[in-house]
């Protein structure tokens, strides 16, 4: 049989897409009793996988109207899981099926459900694993001489998490903006050095994409210059940081990755920045390829937005976390000389594991900034709209719609645009553009990145800074959009149309050691002008100055995470054009993803 009119009516009004209703098709053809339950079950669940959820939750919206029109009802939750077991089709966790139900009623693709099941099964083994032969005194000096604050501020949870990333296998450290993230892995690996000696020892510093890698990298040597440490001797080899998908050795066209279980990756320590960007299935693949003895150290800040594929592997880690098992809080406090809290009521061994970092280094007590970031987070609408209102807030500022975020915008861009005039050198040029970015919560529309991105060019033209009217215009900023691994330039990657030496107009990239990349207009992969970009794609990227652009009405896009990452990319000041109806519906709204990975992971099942 094919789908039955009630896919067909969701596929009309935009609740399911073509691929969703084809696969319902494919289903109902193959099943021994094909039903419009099964039909109905599988275009959902595709769906639910594409807009980044693991699984459906059928339970929650059984019995439910669906559509815009409303006239749909999903099935009665006895009776749809009735005509799911009977089209063979539909297994259980563990069973080989199209489509897997557990026993919560959620309902997962087989592949996610095998993702979801392998990054639980992986990070509850690493989380319970504590490392054997370290040199507890060797260990306790080192911590002393990298951390000698310590002992006069109380608590310090960086020298915790370094001493937490020493003892165990897996160690996952979150926190905000200038929480020390990057300082404490810099010690962390100082720390390794000291405990293997001259004994060969392979260290990798990773993240999703190159720009978050190329930042990791600059924030890890800055790290250790400030430490009086010698980053590359803490590395070895280059000392480079890389993608992920290079790290695994990505096939072009394959979902499949040189590295895997049967030949897995010559390393010993694994350093992920930004996971809070990592979706399940890569994190399977990583977990999958990791030498079951290697320590693995995951960073990230799980407030931020989850990945743009399925999954919120680092929110559901970091949400069961509450605390140390007080054995584990014995242990640190033995070896560190001072009492390390515990948690009442620990969920599991797994977090022992799991490190929070909260004092902010970067923002003072007067950053407004870091109050609305809090804010935000916390849901807190009224007191949000009060502090970027608020004359005190020097580092935040409000604007309403009727503003003209255009001016923001090119007051932002002006240093850069004369910088571009001025035949500045490339570094010089790349610096100023990186000091101000519009970023907006949608790629589409008149306030998103791809109307911006018209309006600021032809404003730019208009005022003379820079002649935009053309396509390969001198100055434009450039943002890949596919991974091309032939020329080493991925997705996320920011290039500028610049002069060369020889005279001619070409797209110019970072590139090693401080030096950069050359390439032909003709020869760069699927990319757009990168003056204004969404908040999804600034992720793993930090400016000194961010003017955010909200839609002119509510979408489900919209959440506090978005808001909080937005914020959060800016260093020095953050200026906000919208609508306070538009903001408070985005905060008040928080980010919900299907999964089981949290149960899974916490024992909840």
């Amino acid at each position: 049989m094919t789908a039955p009119p009630d896919i067909l009516a969701l596929r009309d009004q935009g609740l399911v897409g073509e691929l969703d209703y084809h696969f319902a098709n494919v289903l109902c053809r193959i099943s021994a009793k094909p039903s419009p339950e099964l039909a109905l079950a599988a275009a959902l669940t595709s769906k639910a996988t594409a807009e980044g959820h693991i699984c459906l939750d059928l339970a929650q919206i059984a019995g439910s109207a669906l559509g815009a029109s409303g006239l749909i009802l999903a099935p009665r939750w006895e009776n749809w899981v009735r005509q799911l077991r009977a089209s063979g089709l539909v297994g259980g966790p563990g069973e080989f099926f199209p489509l897997v139900l557990d026993c919560q009623g959620r309902l997962y693709l087989h592949r996610y459900w095998a993702y979801q099941d392998q990054v639980a099964r992986e990070l509850r083994r690493r989380g319970l694993q504590v490392m054997d032969g370290v040199d507890r005194k060797r260990l306790g000096n080192g911590l002393d001489k990298l951390f000698p604050q310590a002992a006069k501020t109380g608590v310090d949870w960086q020298k915790i998490a370094a001493a937490t990333a020493i003892l165990r296998n897996l160690t996952i450290i979150s926190g905000g903006p200038g929480t020390g993230k990057t300082r404490t892995v810099a010690r962390v690996l100082a720390l390794l050095r000291q405990q293997t000696g001259d004994a060969p020892y392979q260290i990798i510093l990773s993240a999703p994409t190159g720009k978050a890698a190329a930042r990791l990298e600059d924030s890890f040597q800055r790290a250790c210059q400030a430490l009086n440490l010698d980053g590359s001797a803490i590395l070895g080899g280059t000392g480079r940081a890389t993608t992920i998908h290079r790290l695994l050795g990505a096939r072009p066209g394959s979902a499949s990755f040189r590295h895997h279980r049967d030949n897995p990756l010559p390393v010993d320590v694994l350093v992920i920045d930004e996971t809070s960007m990592v979706d399940v299935a890569l994190m399977s693949k990583v977990l999958d390829a990791l030498p079951s003895r290697s320590r693995l150290l995951l960073l990230g800040d799980h407030n931020q937005l989850a990945s743009v594929e399925a999954g919120a592997v680092l929110g559901d880690i970091c949400a069961g976390a509450t605390g140390f098992t007080g054995g584990f809080a014995e242990d640190l406090s033995t070896l560190l000389g001072s009492q390390i809290p515990s948690s009442p009521a620990p969920r599991s061994d797994l977090t022992n594991a799991v490190v929070m970092l909260r004092h902010s280094y970067r923002f003072g007590a007067d950053s407004g900034i870091d109050k609305v970031a809090k804010l935000a987070n916390k849901g807190d609408v009224a007191g949000c709209l009060a502090q970027l209102r608020s004359p005190s807030s020097h580092d935040v500022q409000w604007f309403e719609r009727e503003d003209d975020p255009l001016s923001l915008a090119i007051s932002g861009y002006r240093a850069y645009a004369e910088a571009v005039a001025s035949a500045a050198s490339p570094g010089e040029v790349f610096r100023a553009f990186d000091e101000f970015r519009v970023l907006t919560t949608h790629r589409q529309g008149r306030r998103g990145a791809d109307g911006m991105n018209q309006a600021i060019g032809e404003r730019l033209s208009s005022q003379g800074l820079l002649d935009c009217r053309h396509r390969w215009f001198l100055g434009r900023p450039v943002m890949i959009h596919r991974n091309d691994y032939n020329l080493h330039l991925y997705n996320g990657d920011i290039g500028i149309v610049l002069v060369d030496d020889q005279g001619r107009e070409r797209v110019c990239f970072p590139g090693l050691n401080g030096g950069f990349r050359w390439f032909s207009p003709a020869r760069i992969p699927e990319q757009s002008t990168a003056f204004a970009m969404t908040v999804h794609k600034s992720q793993g990227s930090e400016f000194d100055r961010v003017l955010l652009v909200l839609p002119d009405q509510d979408s489900p896009l919209l959440s506090r995470e978005l808001v909080y990452t937005a914020i959060t990319r800016a260093r020095s000041s953050v200026q906000i054009s919208g609508i306070e109806e538009v903001l408070a519906l985005a905060i008040q709204r928080r980010l919900a993803r299907s999964s089981g990975l949290r149960d899974a992971l916490w024992g909840d099942t």
